[in-house]
C-alpha cells in the first residue's frame, strides 16, 4: 500500500499578524509544491525520510515512541505522525514517509513559502491514507502544526495548503483539541470539534508575482516580538483597519478599478508597518521597483526577511516587471493558485529511493 503525493506552499495576501488576534486573512496557495511518497510497512516501524538523513521509531496508540530525542528538522513531520497515531488511537502497523525540502533561494535561504505547514499537511495525509482513517487531515495538522510552533502562528499557511486557491481563512483555536489528544478522546474530537473558517474565494483576476529579497526570517520570533510591543486595545484596533483594507483587497482581486486596489494593497503594506521594523530594504527596493511599472505590492507573511507579493494589472505588466526584478538580482516566482494536498500518479523517483534503501 502506497501513495504519492503534494502540497502547495501559501503566501498571505492580506491579514497577516491580524489574523493571529481574531480578524481575517486572505491566503494564496503556490507553487512550488512540495513532494511526498508514503508507503505501509509490515512490521511497527515508522521511517521518515527527508533529504537530511532517516528518523525512527515504532508505532503506540498513544504517538510514535522515537528511538531519540527529534532532531529540529524532522520536528514538524514527527509531531504530525504523533498526532495521527494518537488520533488512530489503537495499535497500528508502521509505515515509511519521504518528504521533499522545500524550495529554496540562493545561499540556501529558505523562501518563505510555508514549507513547515506544507509537510505537516503531507504527514497528516499519508497517515490517513496509510492507517485508513477518515479523520479530518486540516484539523490534524493545525494541531501538530500549533504544537510544533509552541502555540505561535495563525495556521493560515496549513489551510492554504490543504484547501488549495484562494482563501478566506480565521484563525483556528486548536486548545480544546491539543488538550483531548492527550485524554484518549483525539478521534471524536476532531469528528465533534466545530468546522474551521475556510472559504474558498474566486481566481484572482489580477496577475500575481512573488519576489525574494535574499533574506530569511524567523516567523515564531517576530510574532512574539510584536506581540509583547502591543497590548490588547491596540491590537483589536489593528484587526479592525486590517479587515476593512482585506474587504477592499478582495473586491480588487476581482479586477475592476486597478488603481483602487493598488491604493489598498498599500495601505495594508503601511499598517504592517506600524507594528515595527518589518520591512527590509531589499524589500523596499523591490516595492519601488514594483511601482516604477505600474504594479504594487507588500510584505507577504511576517516580515522581516523573505518576500513581496505583488500584483499587476496583466501578464504583460508583470512580465515586464519580472524583467526588470530578475536584472536586478532578485529571484521571482509567477503565481497562479494552486490545488490543494492530492495524491499524484507517479510518485517522485527521489523520494521512492530513499524509502526502497530503507530495511
Amino acid at each position: 500500500m502506497e501513495r504519492a503525493l503534494s502540497a502547495p506552499g501559501k503566501l498571505f495576501v492580506s491579514g497577516e499578524y491580524a489574523v493571529l488576534w481574531g480578524g481575517v486573512s486572505r491566503v494564496a496557495a503556490v507553487a512550488p509544491r512540495t513532494a511526498a511518497y508514503v508507503r505501509r510497512r509490515q512490521d511497527s516501524r515508522v521511517h521518515i525520510c527527508l533529504e537530511e538523513g532517516t528518523f525512527q521509531g515504532l508505532t503506540t496508540p498513544r504517538g510514535v515512541k522515537w528511538e531519540r530525542d527529534v532532531p529540529a528538522g524532522f520536528s514538524f513531520v514527527a509531531r504530525t505522525l504523533d498526532e495521527a497515531l494518537r488520533a488512530h488511537g489503537r495499535p497500528s502497523v508502521g509505515f515509511d514517509l519521504a518528504v521533499a525540502p522545500g524550495a529554496m533561494g540562493p545561499g540556501g535561504h529558505k523562501l518563505g513559502l510555508g514549507g513547515s505547514a506544507s509537510a505537516s499537511v503531507l504527514a497528516a495525509e499519508g497517515a490517513r491514507f496509510v492507517l485508513e482513517e477518515k479523520f479530518d487531515v486540516l484539523k490534524l495538522a493545525l494541531v501538530s502544526h500549533a504544537l510544533g510552533q509552541g502555540g505561535k502562528g495563525s495556521g493560515g499557511d496549513v489551510a492554504a495548503s490543504f484547501a488549495g486557491g484562494l482563501s478566506r481563512y480565521r484563525r483556528y483555536d486548536v486548545a480544546a483539541l491539543t488538550e483531548a489528544a492527550n485524554t484518549g478522546r483525539f478521534h471524536a474530537a476532531l469528528a465533534e470539534s466545530p468546522p474551521v473558517d475556510l472559504w474558498r474565494m474566486p481566481a484572482p483576476r489580477v496577475a500575481m508575482l512573488y519576489a525574494f529579497t535574499g533574506e530569511s526570517a524567523s516567523t515564531k520570533l517576530l510574532i512574539a516580538q510584536v506581540e509583547e510591543r502591543l497590548a490588547e486595545a491596540g491590537r483589536q484596533a489593528f484587526v479592525v483597519r486590517s479587515d476593512a483594507l482585506g474587504h477592499a483587497i478582495e473586491d480588487g482581486l476581482g479586477g475592476g478599478d486597478f488603481r483602487a486596489f493598488s491604493d489598498a494593497v498599500k495601505a495594508q503594506h503601511a499598517l504592517l508597518l506600524e507594528l515595527g521594523p518589518l520591512e527590509t530594504e531589499g524589500m523596499r527596493r523591490v516595492l519601488a521597483i514594483a511601482a516604477s511599472y505600474g504594479c504594487a505590492g507588500k510584505l507577504s507573511g511576517a516580515g522581516g526577511g523573505d518576500g513581496c507579493i505583488l500584483f499587476a494589472p496583466d501578464a504583460q505588466a508583470r512580465e515586464e516587471l519580472r524583467q526588470g526584478l530578475e536584472s536586478r538580482g532578485f529571484l521571482t516566482l509567477l503565481l497562479d493558485v494552486e490545488p490543494g494536498v492530492r495524491g499524484e500518479a507517479q510518485a517522485d523517483a527521489r523520494l521512492r529511493g530513499w524509502v526502497d534503501a530503507l530495511v
